[in-house]
């Protein structure tokens, strides 16, 4: 059967991947990190756009029936051009978190943690109000997150004040729903949440886009019936690198990690 393709400008989208194993795991995924060109977020529009071309049409050598945008940048900039050039179904990581967030608040306060290109963007302002006009937004960029959690900083006295600084206009805006926009960011899914408080929901877009994957390969009828789903792992520079990394994302080692020039 076909695969999903699933393409990030580096690691952080291993938390997509990572759902949709946990979600769809007679699926297979082929997965494109972008490591030579990371990251893209200080990238101008028009060439966050070819990057992400190029990317597809990596993925499409293939075979693949659905393609998962699995970059916030991407999703933030590129999307709508990416969807115009192509057949295949393509889903980002920005709609299904908004429309979750959308869904969860209780008071109507959302607040945005990204990287500065998505907060700058404001992507997720823009499709939350979409899903409801009346909603309150607060976005802030966080980012010292992606280098902490690349490097394995997920607890401590140091992120622990980083985070309680960066996620103070949230707690001051009173929101009670807060969207990790960044692929990364799930991995200080439990300090973020002890900061916040118990009663502020979070809103993992990896695990909305995962759900989402679903509701459309199975409308579509394209799931995977049967066997269990196999995995391929392709970089555009230092697969080393990559491996080590993708073991803190996935949570099993990664091997096999093949390096291609010609994207």
């Amino acid at each position: 059967m076909k695969p999903i393709g699933v393409f990030d400008s580096g690691v952080g989208g291993l938390t997509v991947v990572k759902e949709l194993i946990r979600q769809l795991p007679r699926e297979n995924i082929v997965y494109f990190g972008d490591t030579a060109r990371v990251p893209y977020g200080i990238k101008s529009r028009e060439t966050v756009i070819r990057f992400s071309i190029e990317n597809i049409l990596f993925l499409l050598k293939h075979q693949v029936k659905f393609i998962c945008v699995a970059c916030n940048t991407v999703s933030s900039f590129a999307l709508p051009e990416i969807k115009n050039h192509f057949r295949v179904p393509i889903v980002g990581v920005i709609s299904p978190g908004a429309r979750e967030a959308v869904y969860a608040t209780r008071n109507r306060r959302v607040g945005v943690i990204g990287t500065k290109g998505t907060i700058k963007s404001r992507a997720y302002e823009d499709e939350i109000k979409q899903f409801d006009s009346k909603v309150k937004v607060t976005a802030v960029a966080c980012p010292l997150f992606v280098p902490f959690v690349e490097e394995g900083w997920l607890t401590g006295d140091v992120v622990s004040t980083v985070v309680k600084q960066y996620l103070r206009p949230l707690k001051e805006a009173g929101v009670d729903t807060v969207i990790l926009g960044c692929t990364h960011y799930p991995l200080l899914k439990n300090l973020i949440s002890e900061v916040m408080g118990k009663s502020v929901t979070l809103i993992d877009s990896a695990k909305q886009v995962a759900i989402e994957v679903n509701k459309i390969l199975s409308s579509e009828g394209l799931l995977n019936e049967k066997g269990k789903g196999k995995h391929e792992f392709f970089v555009s520079d230092n697969p080393e690198w990559f491996s080590n990394l993708a073991e803190r994302f996935l949570g099993e080692p990664v091997k096999n990690v093949k390096k291609v020039s010609n994207v």
